[in-house]
């Protein structure tokens, strides 16, 4: 084995015993439990003093989730300063980053799945085609197979999402940052740290702006279009997907904050810049699901 082989092997880190991992299996089951709750409560219109407690454990979650994330990458950080990671470490910690974003994209398949079975399968089912005019008439004689169902079970009528205002607006805004956010990147190989501060900036500003867009979205559509996340499959669905990928793009939004704080501060050099250049996976990942929803939820 020659020399440079085995400098590259020898050396493996390994950690002291954390905490982290259970904190985070709490804050995780808190998290779910408490979002499990607040939804089922939310949609069944349960007054607060009457029981609404799911975002008690919604938030506490959350709060501890916030500490265990912080925490731990604080501890990879410094330990990543201290020079204990090998070339070995750092394909690990590629090979872990590629798996996590596969397991996001299998988080959104499943969501997507979701839409496609009740919009190519349900409603030709309901709607009586083929051999299911029984079915029609049994259970839901007034069904008509149309999307968005502007019509729900209980009888209400609400209004379908369009594409071309605020969520044709986002849709620039992101590829825009998924643009400046390659900038920087090239500028961080190629050594430049203005340019690198600059624009990995520029790209957690537009990601703020799609944030507070998707709010007004929101709010237009409880107040103004009655579209809520009690409004039939399409409202269950519509929420569901757009307001998941919202919190990918608050966690991709405080990772590029960070980003930004660190290369200011100095931190990632030409060789040496995992944690930026993950950040920019993901980034990307949230960009190019936008995609698909915008087509396959918004236009369709």
């Amino acid at each position: 084995m020659s020399t440079e082989t085995k400098e590259k092997y020898e050396k493996y880190y390994v950690p002291e015993q954390s905490p982290w991992p259970i904190v985070g299996a709490i804050g995780l089951f808190l998290l779910a439990f408490g979002a499990g709750n607040f939804i089922q409560q939310s949609t069944d219109k349960v007054a607060s003093n009457d029981g609404s407690w799911g975002w008690l454990f919604l938030a506490l979650g959350l709060a501890i989730i916030v500490y265990m994330l912080w925490s731990w990458w604080k501890d990879a950080i410094r330990e990543s300063k201290q020079g204990l990671y090998s070339a070995q470490m750092d394909r690990s910690f590629k090979q872990g980053m590629m798996w996590f974003i596969t397991s996001e994209v299998m988080f959104f398949a499943a969501f997507f799945g979701g839409l496609f079975y009740a919009r190519a399968l349900v409603m030709p089912w309901l709607a009586g085609e083929g051999n299911n005019a029984m079915t029609h008439a049994i259970l839901w004689p007034e069904f008509v197979a149309q999307w968005p169902m502007i019509v729900t079970p209980a009888g209400e009528t609400t209004e379908g999402m369009g594409a071309w205002g605020l969520p044709a607006i986002n849709t620039l805004i992101l590829l825009t940052s998924s643009w400046t956010l390659t900038i920087a990147h090239h500028a961080l190989k190629d050594g430049n740290r203005n340019a690198l501060i600059n624009y990995t900036a520029i790209s957690a500003a537009l990601g703020i702006i799609f944030l507070a867009l998707q709010v007004l979205e929101y709010h237009h559509a409880y107040n103004e279009m009655g579209l809520t996340l009690g409004s039939g499959i399409y409202g269950s669905t519509f929420f569901m997907l757009t307001g998941f990928h919202g919190f990918h793009v608050t966690i991709g939004t405080i990772f590029l904050i960070v980003m930004t704080i660190r290369c200011a501060g100095g931190d990632f050099t030409a060789k040496n810049h995992f944690a930026y250049e993950a950040g920019a996976w993901y980034w990307h990942f949230v960009d190019v699901v936008w995609l698909f929803l915008f087509i396959f939820v918004y236009i369709m």
